[in-house]
């Protein structure tokens, strides 16, 4: 809730939104309206699942351990949910598995995007999952407004369109996805009714 507020969608409007936080630990896929939520699902695949993903990825294929500042930074500079117009390529420096000394190797967007599918079909599915289950007048809006990312993995290059692709919806990204939480705090202390209203026991 606080994450949908920072990204301004109107939650206390009789409209269905649809918000997708992909944060490090969980992912949450949550349908709100009229200052409550009708449908949540949480997946244990985010951030920090996609880092692991790639050391794993490096790890089978170029028998190369890399750390997880490496991953994320491979996630970040290259990883990709659709292919990229430019081709991208960086190097990756780890221990090798197999003469136990420093190495560096390089791979590129594409192998990133591999490695990375799993953790993005997770997400495109528990979409698809919220959009059954949401009550048919909040799915028309949903149809017509679209979806909303927030969450440090709503960065992750082409997301947006992997998700159009596959759902239909339209899609966009929060203003400040990575402060969508922290901006709904700060909105929700300036304004104590709103508070009151969105409070959950």
């Amino acid at each position: 809730m606080m994450a949908v507020i920072g990204a301004g969608l109107p939650v206390t409007k009789p409209i269905g939104n649809l918000v997708v936080d992909i944060g490090g630990g969980t992912t949450d896929v949550a349908v709100i309206s009229m200052y409550g939520i009708f449908y949540s699902r949480s997946l244990r695949t985010a951030g920090n699942h996609m880092d692991e993903a790639i050391m794993n990825y490096v790890k089978r294929k170029y028998n190369l351990l890399i750390g997880e500042r490496m991953a994320e930074q491979i996630k970040i500079e290259i990883g990709s949910a659709y292919a990229l117009e430019r081709p991208m390529t960086m190097e990756n420096k780890g221990r090798s598995l197999i003469e136990g000394v420093p190495k560096a190797i390089s791979v590129d967007d594409g192998e990133i995007r591999e490695a990375l599918n799993e953790c993005v079909a997770a997400t495109v599915s528990a979409i698809r999952v919220a959009l059954e289950r949401t009550p048919p007048e909040l799915s028309a809006d949903i149809s017509d407004h679209g979806l909303v990312l927030v969450g440090g993995g709503a960065l992750l290059k082409n997301l947006d369109k992997r998700i159009r692709d596959e759902t239909g919806l339209p899609v966009c990204i929060a203003d400040d996805p990575l402060c969508s939480a922290v901006l709904g705090t700060a909105k929700l202390l300036d304004d104590f009714r709103l508070l009151r209203r969105v409070a959950v026991d």
